[in-house]
This record gives C-alpha cells, sequence and structure tokens, in this order.
C-alpha cells in the first residue's frame, strides 16, 4: 500500500515570466519558513532553474515544458509523475488555466490556489486591480502563511571586479520583451538620458541581451562615456550591480525586477501595454512613469522623477 500524502512532501508551481518569478520570491520564503522539515519540490520552467536552485527554498527543481493540448501521451506523464509524488498540499502560485489543470491531474490533493474544487481557494474579490504581491499574500494567508516578507536576493551575488567599474554609476535597461515593442522608451531618449548622467559625473552603465544590442550600440554612439554590458551579466550580476547602482532607469521588463528588489533606486517606464497596478516590481524604492505611448515620454519627467530617487 502507497504510503500516504503528507504536509512534509510539497509541490509549489511557478511557471511564470522573469519579473512575475522574483515577485514571488518573498512568497517562495514564506512557504520555506513556513514548512522549515518538509521537502520541497518547485515545478517551473527551464530559464528559471538556476535561479531557483540559487533561492536554496527547494530540495528538486521540476521542469515543466508545458506539453501542449494535441501531445496527451506527456500530458499523462506528467499526471503519473504528479500523483506518484503523493504531495501533502501544492502551493499553486501561478492560478492559470494550465495549472488548474494540474489539480485533476494530481488527483486533487489539499491545493493552495485558484482552481474550483481545491481545499485552499483564493476568489479574487471584485474592487480595484491588485497587485501580485497582495494576491499572493492573500492566497497564502487563506492556507495559514503570513505575513509575507519583501522578496530577498540576497543570495544573488557575483564578482564584479572584471567590469572595472568605478561608482557613481547608474543602470539603464532600455530593452523589453522583443515581440512588444510598445513597451521600449525610444533609444535616442536612453541615449539623451545617459548624455545627462555623464554630465553630472554618473557613469551610464548599459545592461540587455544580445536582442537589444541594436538599441544599446545607438545609445553608446551617441553617449561614447555610456559602458555597454549587453550580453555580459547573468541574474547574479545584475544583481551584484543593481547593489552599488546609484540609481536605475528602464522599461517594463524582467531586469528591472531584479535590480528594484535587490535595493537599488529605480525608475521604471509603462506604457499603455502593461499595468503597474498588477505587476509593478518592488523594492525599498520604486517609482514609476506611465505614458500611453513610450515616445510621448520627454526626457525632462524622467529627470524630474529620477531628482527625489
Amino acid at each position: 500500500m502507497p504510503d500516504a500524502p503528507t504536509h512534509e512532501n510539497i509541490l509549489v508551481i511557478k511557471l511564470s515570466a522573469l519579473g512575475d518569478f522574483v515577485l514571488s520570491v518573498g512568497a517562495f520564503q514564506a512557504i520555506r519558513a513556513h514548512h522549515p522539515s518538509a521537502r520541497i519540490m518547485l515545478l517551473t520552467t527551464r530559464p528559471f532553474r538556476k535561479l531557483a536552485e540559487a533561492l536554496g527554498c527547494f530540495d528538486e527543481i521540476w521542469i515543466d515544458d508545458r506539453p501542449p493540448l494535441w501531445r496527451p501521451n506527456r500530458w499523462l506523464a506528467l499526471g503519473r509523475r504528479l500523483r506518484e509524488a503523493r504531495f501533502g498540499r501544492v502551493y499553486d502560485l501561478q492560478r492559470s488555466d494550465r495549472s488548474g489543470w494540474y489539480f485533476r491531474l494530481a488527483g486533487r490533493p489539499e491545493w493552495v490556489g485558484a482552481v474550483a474544487g481545491c481545499s485552499h481557494r483564493y476568489i479574487l474579490p471584485p474592487g480595484p486591480v491588485r497587485h501580485i504581491a497582495e494576491r499572493e499574500a492573500a492566497q497564502l494567508a487563506a492556507a495559514g502563511l503570513g505575513p509575507i516578507a519583501a522578496s530577498d536576493l540576497s543570495f544573488l551575488t557575483a564578482d564584479l571586479g572584471r567590469f572595472a567599474l568605478s561608482p557613481p554609476y547608474a543602470l539603464l535597461a532600455p530593452g523589453s520583451a522583443p515581440h512588444r515593442p510598445a513597451k521600449r522608451w525610444p533609444a535616442p531618449r536612453f541615449a539623451a538620458l545617459a548624455r545627462e548622467l555623464a554630465a553630472q559625473g554618473t557613469a551610464p552603465v548599459l545592461l540587455g541581451t544580445k536582442a537589444e544590442a541594436h538599441e544599446l550600440a545607438e545609445i553608446t554612439q551617441a553617449c561614447p562615456a555610456a559602458r555597454d554590458l549587453g550580453g555580459e551579466t547573468g541574474l547574479e550580476e545584475i544583481a551584484a550591480l543593481a547593489r552599488g547602482a546609484r540609481l536605475a532607469v528602464g522599461n517594463d521588463t524582467g531586469p528591472m525586477h531584479l535590480i528594484a528588489a535587490a535595493g537599488c533606486p529605480s525608475l521604471v517606464l509603462y506604457s499603455a501595454e502593461s499595468d503597474p497596478a498588477r505587476s509593478a516590481p518592488r523594492g525599498p524604492k520604486v517609482e514609476i512613469l506611465r505614458e500611453e505611448t513610450l515616445e510621448n515620454l520627454e526626457l525632462d519627467r524622467v529627470l524630474a522623477v529620477l531628482k527625489s530617487l
């Protein structure tokens, strides 16, 4: 006869984008604190394995390749794995239709989530939009956890010696998801901001990936004082750079969540493409500027907010 499910065998589900993952670090840490001796598994997607391992909250990382509906054999294999693990409790921090199906595949264990029929159901109340941090705090409170502290990224460390940066410096993140260009403040505006920072004695440091190479090159061409670290920084380096930066300015993009949570005074620029009320970065000092079309956001407005940072 198989062992009965136990609260010492726990699954956490979080599949989504970098910003959402960073915002959930506080919830991960609260779950680990609430179950100090449990064996806790995380079901996530491949890009977040390294970050999840460094976090230190999980005993094992399971990778979800998100099988499509037309591959029932893979769905069945996932369901079999979930059932065989005999989880005593599942914390579904994804709260999506997909993770709702996992509730059924797993044989309906004790489940902290939003799916109908689960044991600890969180139903989003009517009224104003709630930030993901507030939603997760309310969800976990329904299962007896709380309060949820801010995400602690002290586990992300890196040696920055190879960059040979001398303070003061500011971080600029001019990229965002390639398929959502409307979330980007134009590169010439970032270049103007870089020139202004350099004139004030603060070295502009550019962050991005190969997908932003064109924008980064445009900025460094207009502001030779800017340092282009595009493609040279992982998550650990970004967090470490943020701890030493005077300030940061960037679009609604995952690295800005890391930078803000690491403690850097941050200004995040939003267009109508996304809603900061739902998922703005959290940190000790975060300011938001929102313009329906970011092409209409003038440099003077950005500089005025930076004075408070």
